[in-house]
């Protein structure tokens, strides 16, 4: 069985893998005007690490997005690496993790012939 190679299917590394951010921000500034949220205290036009919103009760959310290309080969460690770049945008804003949300992007068709029969 070879060896899959996370790092092969980089094509940039840490935010080099992103879209550049003038593309970004004319993304952001669409024709598309959000409805308003009153509660929600940090939101797009802030260019911050997270949204911040304010619950009823004054108790607030902090919610954070990441994505990065693989920097390491080893899928365990990328997930550990993934982990903590993605809570660390939490403790930038202030607040205390209490739960994450993993997200993977795999193209099928590089999975490992083995991986193909099982799904």
């Amino acid at each position: 069985m070879n060896e899959v190679k996370l790092t092969q299917y980089s094509h940039g590394a840490g935010c080099g893998c992103k879209i550049a951010p003038a593309v970004l921000d004319k993304i952001l500034q669409s024709d598309l005007k959000s409805a308003g949220f009153p509660n929600l205290l940090v939101g797009n036009e802030s260019k911050d690490d997270a949204a911040v919103y304010e619950l009823d009760n004054g108790t607030c959310i902090i919610s954070t997005t990441d994505f990065f290309m693989p920097i390491v080969d080893d899928a365990f460690a990328f997930g550990k690496i993934a982990s903590v770049n993605a809570i660390s945008d939490v403790y930038a804003m202030g607040g205390t993790p209490t739960m994450a949300l993993a997200i993977l992007g795999w193209p099928i068709n590089k999975l490992l012939r083995s991986w193909h029969n099982r799904y």
